[in-house]
């Protein structure tokens, strides 16, 4: 489309008084990146079509991906990445006077996503397109995301994120193709023509209406979609009457009510309208999605007419956890109630189509919903779903006669609930893993009787990250380097990173990557040092751990091991250690009390460190703000200790482990998720494991013999540590953290942290003494990032294609 700079420049100019009347000079940044994402977006149109009609004429089953999060960061810099625009663009906005990178901070990240769940959805997303396969994304378009954590004395306090304050210059409003989903009311059945009818009536109807997004694929010409639902009154109509009796409230609450639905991610839950709004959320973009993939394969078999035996051969539709489970009914609504099909029909056709990927074994994280609010807010899709549940049962009964309790055991509605992971198992053709630790978990122990029932739908799936984005993109001074080394052939196909292994001892090279390493660091030191005022040396271990805060990713074990080494530091000022800045960064469900308070521990501990001069800077706290993809994109480069410390066996597979591996971190993990197979990828030597294994974790869980009140009263550290949580050592009020400490001692430290506390010393020794060492560390860290390249989210997305959907060259 811009043949040159100079008809760039043109191009720009022209774009910015079309769409503000201003000229270069008097246009703002933001007006400048508003007109500069257009003028992209605007040049893909024709790919984005184009690949819509190849894959049209050529009948190509296509993928859908359900997920409740799409964290997909800033857009601009990775299309223009992957158009390969990036360079002609910065020279040619420079030649203007303008600083492309700078235009790159306008945007705004993206409100669709909390953490690694919509992380790793972005990456399938941008591997999907990147391999060439069709596969387009489904999601909600949140108003105001999850929610702009702000850090005030020490306290998480959760804003609105006005993401879409400015707009969102690469979305397509899509109105035409807006449908119409339905809450409550009551089922009416009558006989037609021979057959049983359900209409639903008296319903509460929602407009769904879809916002468009490209997926670009790297350099292939190939856009994908992500379709995002947004909530808007079905009726128009406003309530005049309500209005002029002075009732203005009731004038605008049904159109409030409707668009809450998408207004933000994961609403609290902790009261019942909060779980309401939650299953409200699931349905809603479901029924539109599935609703459109329907509508889209008649469209598509217009002329001939649909087949609907063929639907599964030209439809994958893929749930990322149970959040869209409910497509399972949905799917078999539309088949019988809309379409006309039998009960044995169009369930061989929804078993055959739709596949689900599990990614907990969290119990507080398998959902499950009470029967009466699912009864009354998806009266028809109950009904479904207690139909499924009564045949599920008589097969097992028939496998396994007067065995109640596995059959209780298994049922999806038992015990005034209808149990979400149950009914994706039985509605589902494929149930993945994330790890091979954690799939193992689901068949050995959390799914085993499902995994007995149906031994052929188990299957393990490790995740993957894309390494364009963390990768080309984020740490663009160290792929620069690999690409000098061993050529660009790694960015379209990663596992040729390997080819870097006979660097590890090259002294050359090692330098080089050491100081690009150190480049990084000081960009995120002016970075911490601007935003936050506080200095912190470069030259210092930046240890890291920044992801969700949870008690089982053990925020608080990094903490009582820092407080112990604070203390060691105050005894003796001169201890010989490498200076360390530890960095923390991550948001806690606003609900969550424990996990905030954690956030408040560390920010006290912080404040305590970073002010204390008797400790000469050999001790830096920081916890980095509203964490997202934009600030690890800053983060990840710069790390050269990546903490994956969760409870073994409690991760499913972590992939922010694979992104700081990528850029050259060394793992310090427990034996847990994806930590397992990197250790296996790079070997023992280039990694640091410490803590319970898993089957030790299950050990205690299962028999027992785990006191730490026992521990604490034996390790003189430990006691320290947990005493200072109480006793004013922290400089705050003693019941402050007294949960924590309760947490610990008197409901006996639920996930092990005083366990694994020795241990964990002990492995932080390690990494200070392997530090000292420079050019052994960097031979580390150049195995790591040789060995990343099985953790490319293509590799998984290539082994989605053939082992799960059946789509691309061999099928």
């Amino acid at each position: 489309m811009f043949s040159d700079k100079e008809n760039l420049k043109q191009a720009f100019i022209l774009k910015l008084q079309a769409m503000y009347g201003k000229t270069l000079e008097e246009a703002t940044a933001l007006d400048k990146y508003q007109a500069l994402g257009c003028l992209v977006k605007e040049a893909i149109n024709k790919s984005w079509i184009t690949t819509r009609v190849r894959c049209k004429q050529q009948e190509l089953k296509q993928v859908y991906y359900f997920s409740m999060e799409f964290m997909l960061g800033r857009m601009l810099g990775n299309n223009l990445l992957n158009l390969n625009w990036g360079n002609v663009w910065e020279e040619a906005l420079q030649e203007l006077g303008i600083d492309l990178n700078e235009l790159e901070k306008m945007e705004a990240d993206a409100g669709l996503g909390n953490g690694g769940l919509g992380r790793l959805a972005a990456c399938f997303l941008d591997s999907l397109a990147s391999l060439n396969l069709p596969g387009h994304g489904c999601g909600i378009r949140y108003k105001y995301g999850l929610f702009e954590q702000k850090i005030i004395n020490g306290y998480q306090v959760e804003l609105p994120e006005n993401w879409l304050k400015e707009g969102n210059v690469w979305e397509t409003r899509k109105a035409d193709k807006a449908v119409v989903v339905k809450f409550g009311g009551a089922v009416r059945v009558e006989d037609s023509e021979g057959r049983l009818a359900f209409i639903q009536e008296n319903y509460d109807p929602v407009l769904a209406v879809p916002y468009d997004l490209p997926v670009i694929g790297y350099q292939n010409g190939t856009v994908n979609n992500l379709r995002l639902w947004n909530a808007e009154a079905a009726k128009t109509d406003f309530d005049f009457a309500s209005f002029n009796r002075g009732d203005h409230l009731k004038a605008v609450e049904y159109k409030y009510e409707v668009e809450s639905i998408s207004q933000v991610l994961y609403p609290d839950d902790n009261n019942y309208q909060g779980r309401e709004l939650r299953l409200k959320q699931q349905y809603f973009f479901v029924s539109a999605g599935v609703q459109s993939i329907v509508r889209h394969f008649k469209k598509q078999f217009e002329q001939s007419g649909p087949s609907w035996r063929d639907f599964p051969d030209k439809v994958a539709i893929h749930v990322n956890d149970t959040h869209p489970v409910l497509a399972i009914p949905e799917l078999m609504r539309i088949l019988m109630d809309e379409e006309g099909l039998g009960w044995d029909e169009a369930w061989q056709i929804t078993t055959n189509t739709i596949s689900y990927t599990n990614h907990t074994i969290l119990a507080e994280a398998l959902e499950k919903w009470p029967v009466e609010m699912f009864k009354s807010l998806l009266p028809r899709i109950y009904m479904i779903v207690e139909e499924i549940n009564e045949r599920f049962c008589r097969e097992l009964w028939n496998k396994y006669p007067g065995n109640w309790d596995k059959i209780h055991a298994m049922a999806i509605v038992a015990d005034g609930y209808v149990k979400m992971a149950h009914l994706a198992t039985v509605g589902s053709y494929s149930v993945n893993g994330v790890a091979k630790i954690h799939t193992g978990i689901l068949k050995k122990k959390e799914m085993k009787d499902f995994c007995e029932f149906y031994p052929y739908k188990f299957n393990n799936k490790t995740n993957g990250i894309t390494h364009r984005r963390w990768l080309v993109k984020a740490n663009p001074g160290l792929a620069g380097l690999i690409t000098e080394a061993i050529g660009p052939a790694w960015i379209k196909h990663p596992s040729e990173l390997v080819d870097l292994r006979k660097y590890a001892v090259d002294a050359v090279f090692q330098a080089k990557v050491a100081q690009v390493k150190l480049q990084n660091k000081v960009n995120l030191a002016r970075f911490i040092r601007d935003r936050y005022g506080l200095n912190v040396d470069a030259h210092s271990i930046f240890d890291v751990q920044v992801k969700r805060i949870h008690a089982y990713k053990r925020q608080l074990l990094n903490v009582l091991q820092i407080m112990d080494l604070y203390n060691r530091l105050l005894a003796n000022p001169e201890l010989d250690i490498v200076p360390r800045t530890f960095i923390f960064g991550g948001k806690a469900a606003p609900g969550y009390y424990q996990a905030k308070a954690i956030i408040k521990l560390i920010n006290t501990l912080a404040d305590l460190v970073n002010n204390d001069p008797r400790i000469k800077d050999k001790l830096k706290v920081v916890f980095m703000e509203n964490y997202q993809v934009s600030l690890a994109e800053l983060i990840i480069p710069a790390a050269d200790v990546s903490q994956q410390i969760s409870t073994a066996g409690k991760e499913a597979s972590g992939t922010g482990n694979m992104k700081f591996m990528l850029n050259g971190a060394v793992t310090l993990g427990t034996r847990d998720g994806a930590n397992i197979e990197i250790g296996e990828a790079v070997g023992d030597d280039n990694i640091i494991f410490f803590g319970l294994t898993c089957e030790e974790v299950l050990e205690y869980y299962q028999n027992g013999g785990y006191s730490s009140r026992k521990l604490y009263n034996q390790d003189e550290r430990v006691k320290r540590v947990v005493d200072q949580l109480t006793d004013g050592f922290l400089r705050v009020s003693r019941e402050e953290f007294s949960n924590i400490y309760h947490g610990l001692l008197a409901h006996n430290d639920e996930f092990f942290v005083l366990k694994d506390f020795s241990s964990y010393v002990e492995a932080q020794n390690r990494i200070n003494n392997l530090y000292r060492d420079l050019q052994r560390w960097s031979g580390i860290s150049i195995t790591n990032i040789a060995h990343a390249g099985r953790f490319s989210s293509d590799r998984t997305i290539a082994q989605y294609a053939t082992g799960i959907w059946k789509i691309g060259d061999n099928h």
